[in-house]
């Protein structure tokens, strides 16, 4: 999983690396592993990639030293992805490998195509998912497969500065104005002259990874042409009707969740309440890589404050159930510090499959809803009762049957 953001400047009088460095912190809960920038000025690119979050990594003299008129950079759950030398930089948020034999030819081809042709040579060599941005000495190009799995949106300020991100609040955290979202298959080439959009022809239907409406994406962003925090209320309200409960108090785990436990609270008429105070930076522990990190990351991430759930009967809110370890010890919390009873929610379908597209979903044998109904995940995370939303459910308040499902019931849409 990533998230990649582009600037483009038509004058060179602009420097865009601070404020790609603001697109990227605006986008770090898509990856919190490793950070990359590249800028161009119109000769060399140069890059920074390290380990670690953007604020941790980048600092302000580093930045400051990249000076250009273009730019990219990505946030991600592993190691960088893509590919960074002084002429050619690419990130991507996906399933694809790209080899310094593909890159080479695609250096030798947009020396002697045509950009359009050269780019689409460029990703005939790809398999798999991918959202994508690739920037050479003189230009931005954004691309997405031909299933839009992975999210990607473009936007400007004015007539000076051409964006493009994964998400909409990489755009908003610099005072952009959002355009549309780039459509599936297609190719966006930008230089100081113009902005080429070379659509594709006779596309499958669209691919939409699911996943990134009930958790992936912040709730202040749009994506796909829907706004986040409307689904998550639409899904709140939902799951009151669908998993109702009596209870004295609904709680949600920051932050994702909070949307769905306002609007659940909201429809069932019980009152809400702030459950949780954090400690220690935002993580989000669910695209944690290891076990260990997932743990340490509940207790930096939830403090339950006592007032709110003493002697009460408490509906917990959260977005996922991974492998159940997470929830488990949040509901032990609850309980040391006197809640009386505590029932979890959940505003996502049931996760039984992983992804092969580049999200953090772990084999099916760490799913814990893979072999275990509602009643068995309760007892194994010692809650009073627990409720998915059902995956009709979401499809039908999303709307649309285009998305890719594969994590929830294990079909997956082919994308090469």
């Amino acid at each position: 999983m990533a998230g990649i953001c582009g600037i483009y400047a038509f004058d060179e009088i602009w420097d865009v690396s601070r404020f790609i460095y603001y697109q990227l912190i605006a986008t770090q809960s898509r990856g919190q592993e490793s950070v990359g920038i590249s800028i161009s000025d119109f000769k060399k690119i140069n890059s920074i990639a390290t380990k670690g979050t953007v604020q941790e990594k980048l600092d302000s003299e580093q930045v400051n030293k990249l000076i250009g008129s273009a730019g990219v950079g990505g946030v991600f759950t592993r190691d960088i992805g893509g590919y960074l030398s002084d002429d050619i930089s690419i990130y991507y948020d996906g399933s694809i490998t790209i080899t310094e034999k593909s890159v080479q030819k695609f250096r030798q081809n947009l020396e002697n195509m045509k950009d359009e042709d050269a780019v689409k040579a460029f990703l005939e060599t790809l398999k798999g998912a991918y959202s994508m941005l690739i920037l050479t000495k003189d230009k931005m190009i954004a691309t997405r497969d031909k299933r839009g799995i992975k999210p990607m949106v473009i936007g400007g300020v004015g007539f000076d500065l051409a964006i493009v991100a994964s998400e909409t609040a990489a755009l908003d955290v610099i005072g952009a104005e959002l355009s549309r979202d780039i459509e599936p298959g297609e190719i966006v080439i930008i230089d100081r002259n113009y902005i080429e959009e070379i659509k594709k022809d006779n596309l499958p239907s669209p691919a939409n990874c699911i996943f990134e409406y009930v958790y992936l994406s912040r709730i202040d962003s749009k994506i796909n042409g829907t706004y986040i925090h409307d689904i998550r209320s639409k899904i709140g309200k939902l799951l009151a009707k669908e998993k109702p409960v009596e209870a004295d108090v609904v709680i949600g785990v920051p932050e994702t969740a909070i949307p769905f436990a306002m609007a659940y609270a909201n429809e069932a008429s019980i009152p809400i309440d702030v459950g949780f105070m954090r400690t220690g930076k935002h993580i989000r522990t669910a695209i944690r890589p290891t076990q260990m990190e997932r743990m340490i990351g509940v207790q930096l991430k939830l403090n339950p404050i006592r007032t709110a759930i003493r002697g009460k009967r408490v509906v917990l809110i959260d977005d996922s159930v991974v492998r159940g370890t997470t929830m488990r010890n949040i509901v032990t919390l609850l309980r040391k510090r006197g809640a009386k009873e505590v029932h979890v929610r959940i505003g996502s379908p049931k996760l039984i499959s992983s992804c092969p597209f580049g999200t953090e979903v772990p084999t099916i044998d760490e799913l814990i809803a893979v072999e275990n109904t509602e009643d068995e995940i309760a007892r194994i995370i010692d809650a009073d009762s627990f409720g998915y939303l059902d995956l009709k459910d979401l499809k039908e308040t999303l709307g649309s049957e285009n998305f890719c499902t594969g994590c929830m019931s294990g079909i997956y849409p082919e994308v090469d």
